[in-house]
């Protein structure tokens, strides 16, 4: 069951990344990308996978060393459960990230490839959208009161 669980935890957020990816125009994309939510079923699988192995798992975080964090992984349902964990956290990571992206303006053909990053390799990812972020402003838009490239507010 655990293996069947591991396997299972992607397709339960596979979804919303169809969503960002293929549909980030789509009105509803952006509903549920704000949603913290969308991690649920996931973090259902988390809970399935740690409370078994709570002691393990409570010991690798109370005190942290990699002897102690590898005996964790080496049983099935810790790494299941550390799997699910990075799961939600890409998740959530690349939900922020196309919200962001929306919100400065950055093309859905630049995110597009870099939210299959986030999914595959996340901390490169957030190291290639964090540089992008900081040399982009807002994107204005009549009469929402956010700064346009040149740090004026729009006011209409």
């Amino acid at each position: 069951m655990t293996g069947a669980l591991f396997e299972f935890t992607f397709l339960l957020a596979a979804p919303f990344w169809l969503l960002m990816i293929l549909a980030p125009n789509w009105r509803p994309t952006a509903r549920v990308a704000a949603s913290p939510l969308t991690v649920l079923p996931v973090l259902a699988v988390y809970l399935l996978m740690a409370v078994p192995v709570f002691p393990e798992l409570w010991d690798a975080v109370r005190s942290p060393d990699i002897d102690t964090f590898r005996e964790l992984t080496a049983l099935a349902n810790g790494a299941g459960a550390i799997w699910a964990q990075v799961i939600a956290w890409d998740l959530l990571l690349g939900q922020w990230m196309f919200l962001e992206a929306r919100r400065l303006g950055i093309s859905p053909l630049v995110m597009g490839p870099l939210l299959v990053l986030t999914i595959l390799l996340s901390p490169f990812a957030l190291l290639v959208f964090l540089p992008l972020r900081a040399v982009l402003k807002p994107k204005a838009r009549p009469g929402n009161g956010i700064p346009d490239r040149v740090g004026h507010a729009s006011l209409q």
